[in-house]
């Protein structure tokens, strides 16, 4: 395309750009298809996606016979026109690409190639597996992740980001994560998960995440230092990028030996974060961890500090998840100590009268499983919840309605606040869910109170 300036796709001259080109390829003047070659990478943002596509058979020929003469620039530059191409066309092009035997063409000549040349190699590579998933498949299935990382420890510091790059997008294959890990290399995984583009770092955390549903693969990824990387995202990422690293940090919290040091690390905060952000998966997965790192009773009062200032702030949503985080906790054993204490129970009792349905419906539920506790049950009594609770059976919701029996049918059973109760005895959603509880203690009697509660064992 050499001796046009026209760089823009208002122009009818494609056609007629594209015969020139391929003459200038076919001629014998080495220097002038250099200078065609840079060309057409700068033309790559302007030209129709047909035009570039039958440049592809020119410059892969290029790249794998090249002139004599000037064999690693041709081939630099032709490495460089297709990872241009490769980005254009939302991935139709990269597949065209590797449809056409670029992946095999470019694993054989990098081992050997000299620097320049070899980072073009790899940028086309990434470009390749970036755009187009199929891809990773072709470049796995060649042997391209061995390929790039026996490079790692020669290569320019340049080089080593890009294949990471690549290394991210290959590990959300399946089998490039199995590998990995019985290679013990999953340190290459979790330093993708730290350098590069913010893209390249996210599919690293989204394939740790994928490589810790492992329980076994959990230990090396915290060895690795998973824990740092994944909180470097979560603290720093945009909101999907928090999201996909809260979730990979919740996985690999959920081993025994792991749920203290990452504590430790503080992870806490950032979750506590996500639970006020405006994102509905964000406070599920947050939900989900405050749950698993809670069964050590030093973290549940972490925990339930960061609730409270939720509870006490303006904030419905984040006041209605983390009344439901609350409401979770109040089934370990571990936190009974840790909300008694907290100052949550009278903040909860206030809320019993909140204006907004979604937070009463919350709190009323965790409210319920508190009343199943005798020492939640007076903290309960003293902070005025049982007319609160008597006058939401009245409620038009049935949730709230049969939440708040259930926490008046545990009153009516304790011997200090029977009387208190007496009033709603007859009442008709009393006296079902006054049913429905008795049959579930008769269902087993050999069920021991313990079994209503969550332990370590359970959640591991």
């Amino acid at each position: 395309m050499e001796g046009s300036d026209s760089e823009n796709s208002n122009s009818g001259n494609w056609d007629e750009l594209l015969h020139l080109f391929a003459d200038v390829i076919a001629g014998d003047d080495d220097s002038r298809k250099v200078q065609a070659l840079i060309k057409l990478a700068k033309m790559t943002r302007y030209a129709h996606e047909d035009i570039l596509s039958r440049t592809v058979p020119i410059l892969l020929k290029l790249l794998e016979c090249p002139p004599s003469d000037h064999r690693v620039v041709i081939q630099e530059a032709s490495a460089h026109c297709l990872k241009c191409i490769a980005a254009q066309g939302e991935g139709a092009l990269a597949n065209f690409i590797c449809q056409l035997g670029a992946v095999p063409i470019m694993l054989r000549l990098l081992p050997n190639s000299v620097e320049g040349l070899q980072t073009a190699l790899l940028k086309c590579l990434r470009n390749l597996v970036s755009f187009w998933f199929p891809n990773r498949l072709i470049l796995a299935s060649n042997s391209g992740l061995e390929i790039v990382l026996a490079m790692l420890s020669s290569c320019s510091d340049d080089s080593k980001l890009i294949i990471l790059e690549i290394v991210s997008a290959l590990s959300l294959l399946r089998e490039v994560r199995k590998s990995l890990w019985t290679s013990r290399r999953v340190h290459h995984l979790v330093e993708a998960a730290r350098c590069g583009r913010l893209v390249s770092k996210t599919r690293a955390a989204q394939a740790i995440g994928l490589l810790g549903l492992i329980k076994r693969a959990r230990r090396s990824l915290v060895d690795a230092g998973a824990v740092v990387a994944l909180m470097d995202l979560l603290k720093f990422g945009d909101c999907n990028v928090k999201l996909i690293a809260a979730n990979a940090l919740g996985v690999i919290s959920s081993h025994v030996d792991h749920i203290r040091p990452i504590a430790r690390a503080g992870v806490i905060p950032l979750y506590a974060e996500l639970l006020q952000g405006s994102d509905h998966i964000g406070k599920e997965i947050a939900e989900d961890v405050f749950c698993v790192l809670a069964v050590y009773e030093e973290n549940a009062v972490d925990i339930v500090e960061q609730l409270v200032e939720i509870l006490g702030g303006d904030s419905v949503g984040a006041k209605a998840a983390a009344a439901d985080v609350i409401w979770d906790l109040s089934s370990y054993k571990y936190s009974f100590p840790v909300l008694k204490n907290s100052g949550a129970i009278p903040i909860l009792v206030g809320l019993l009268s909140d204006e907004n349905v979604e937070v009463r419906e919350r709190v009323v539920g965790a409210v319920a499983q508190l009343s199943f506790n005798e020492v939640d049950r007076e903290v309960l009594a003293g902070c005025g919840a049982i007319p609160l609770l008597i006058g939401m059976l009245e409620d038009e919701l049935d949730e709230l309605r049969d939440n708040a029996a259930e926490a008046l049918v545990y009153f009516s059973l304790d011997p200090l606040h029977g009387d208190r109760v007496s009033c709603v005895l007859e009442h008709p959603c009393f006296w079902n869910m006054f049913d429905r509880v008795m049959q579930l203690r008769a269902s087993d009697e050999h069920v021991d109170v313990s079994l209503w509660q969550t332990d370590v064992e359970q959640l591991i």
